[in-house]
């Protein structure tokens, strides 16, 4: 209970305008529902759902007392299995083909208001993750594990995005997700390999510039 308190006070500012921004994507969508007298894009809030995930994981473990190292790992490693669903939201744009023309406006304000609480969310959720991996390692470690990051990341948006992989059937279908992973990384697949560098490179560069912005004094 006492955490509970200390992670509400501690982050009141930024838990509450996450809440009105999350709060205007539902409004956004529940319009778009009513205008076009259809639940379309309503898998957008599950979506989002799964994107609190790896934030609430990071959270929880920034607010409580330093565990030990196994006990990390374990928690890095589920952080690190959910953390895809977060930027994620960004490719269901590609939902916008089956968007009515006369109201795509809509559609496209209804997506990227989700998406942006999907990359604010993977983005504080990182910071976290950043921080506490600079408690247990070396600095000069912790570098190439973020890029290690970002490229699993942006790859385990592709199984899910194209191979319809969900974040769960790592421990449900081990198999098959590891014999596709394979496939991917060394026979020559030239989509998985430029989706997974372009998209690993545009987080990666907007994470850092966010950082850069957040310790500008301007």
């Amino acid at each position: 209970m006492n955490t509970i308190k200390t992670l509400i006070f501690t982050r009141f500012k930024i838990l509450s305008l996450l809440t009105i921004s999350m709060a205007l994507s539902i409004v956004l969508l529940m319009i778009r529902m009513k205008l076009h007298h259809s639940f379309y894009l309503l898998f957008l809030v599950w979506n989002l759902f799964l994107a609190i995930i790896p934030y609430a994981i990071s959270t929880g473990l920034t607010s409580t007392s330093k565990t030990n190292k196994f006990l990390f790992l374990l928690w890095f490693g589920v952080w690190l299995l959910f953390l895809p669903n977060a930027p994620y939201i960004v490719t269901d744009l590609l939902h916008l083909i089956n968007s009515k023309f006369h109201l795509m406006w809509l559609d496209i304000l209804v997506i990227i208001s989700f998406a942006f609480n999907g990359l604010i969310l993977f983005f504080l959720s990182l910071s976290d993750m950043e921080k506490l991996l600079k408690q247990y390692l070396k600095p000069k470690f912790v570098f190439p594990i973020m890029l290690f990051i970002f490229g699993l990341t942006a790859f385990g948006i592709y199984l899910g995005r194209f191979l319809r992989y969900n974040s769960w059937e790592i421990v449900n279908n081990p198999i098959d997700i590891l014999s596709d992973m394979f496939w991917l990384l060394f026979e020559p697949n030239l989509e998985a390999w430029i989706f997974t560098l372009t998209f690993a490179s545009f987080l990666a560069i907007s994470y850092w510039m966010l950082k850069a912005f957040s310790n500008s004094k301007i």
